[in-house]
């Protein structure tokens, strides 16, 4: 199964397309061309079979991240979403792996707000045991998923573990990390907006997370 995922990839491939989405990725990386919805639909066998398997198959899982264009990391990424639920608490090494290498915010924000959301939510002890640290990694991936992994969780959102993280980054003069910042603070503010106004009130941002984070206030 995966080898017919990774030919009828090939054989989508669209140099007319690829050309602009590298570009897009600031070329980073190379790309086949195939837009989300094909690959979704060419993959549509693939994720079925997976979620039969009832389990993470992580040399799958590397096989395609190790390709060269791009197409595959999001496939591999694909496939660990439709498997989430069956993440084990020393998943979070191997998350890792994914998170520090072909790193670009393409791949690394899919994996902090769903996967290590997903396992944070499971397994609460990987915060103390692994974001905190991330959170104050030289690693800006590792610490904008740091800063994301709460991304989705709404009213579960734990503000004083935000607040830490957050407060952990202020200073920093790397966009990618300020961006969150106020990605993350933006978000939290459709939920609670007195908590997000509060902590804008109380603490010194950058521009770009200041006018991020407003957004919505």
């Amino acid at each position: 199964m995966l080898d017919e995922l990774v030919s009828s990839f090939y054989a989508h491939k669209d140099t007319s397309k690829a050309i602009p989405m590298a570009s897009y990725m600031k070329n980073s990386f190379p790309f086949l061309g195939i837009s989300k919805p094909g690959r979704v639909q060419l993959e549509k066998e693939f994720i079925q079979a997976a979620k039969k398997q009832q389990q993470i198959n992580w040399e799958t899982v590397f096989f395609l991240w190790d390709l060269p264009e791009r197409e595959f990391q999001y496939a591999a990424i694909d496939y660990l979403l439709a498997l989430q639920k069956k993440l084990a608490f020393n998943d979070i090494h191997t998350v890792e792996t994914l998170i520090t290498s072909k790193s670009w915010w393409d791949t690394v924000d899919t994996l902090a707000s769903n996967i290590v959301g997903q396992l944070c939510i499971s397994k609460p002890e990987l915060v103390n045991s692994h974001i905190l640290t991330w959170a104050e990694s030289n690693n800006i991936w590792l610490a904008r998923t740091a800063i994301l992994y709460q991304l989705k969780y709404k009213s579960a959102t734990n503000t004083e573990i935000l607040q830490r993280i957050i407060s952990k980054n202020l200073g920093s003069k790397e966009f990618f990390i300020n961006k969150a910042i106020g990605w993350m603070l933006r978000e939290y503010s459709k939920t609670n907006q007195a908590w997000v106004k509060n902590f804008l009130d109380t603490h010194s941002l950058s521009s770009l997370s200041l006018r991020e984070a407003s957004k919505y206030l």
